[in-house]
């Protein structure tokens, strides 16, 4: 499989290995910038920064939630039915491992007005 680019408002996504058991992303998110609020149902993945800062907010409630940042080599997992959302305190580029649900995305907040 070769690697597959999808550019995004707030960086770019490196689509490294997708199969029926997981899929492994690249992803390199601009400082300053966000991915939306969001969940997912099914899909469970594990957040691994390779470079720069990551702020990463999680929480049961839009309203409650604790941010902490991880640096370079430092990992989180997240579970299906927790709100998360990631913003670059600096450019930066992280790994997510996950299970194989690519469109279980349930966006809560989006800074780009997508669905």
């Amino acid at each position: 499989m070769s690697i597959s680019v999808i550019e995004k408002p707030w960086g770019r996504e490196e689509l490294v290995e997708c199969n029926d058991r997981y899929v492994v992303k690249r992803l390199t998110m601009n400082r300053g910038h966000r991915c939306s609020l969001q969940y997912h149902q099914k899909k469970k993945e594990t957040i691994y920064v390779l470079s720069g800062y990551l702020n990463i907010l999680t929480g049961s409630e839009a309203s409650n939630l604790l941010g902490q940042v991880y640096s370079p080599h430092q990992s989180l997992t997240i579970e299906p039915g927790v709100l998360h959302r990631m913003e670059a305190i600096e450019d930066c580029v992280y790994l997510e491992s996950s299970t194989p649900e690519l469109e279980d995305v349930v966006r809560i907040l989006d800074d780009y007005s997508r669905n």
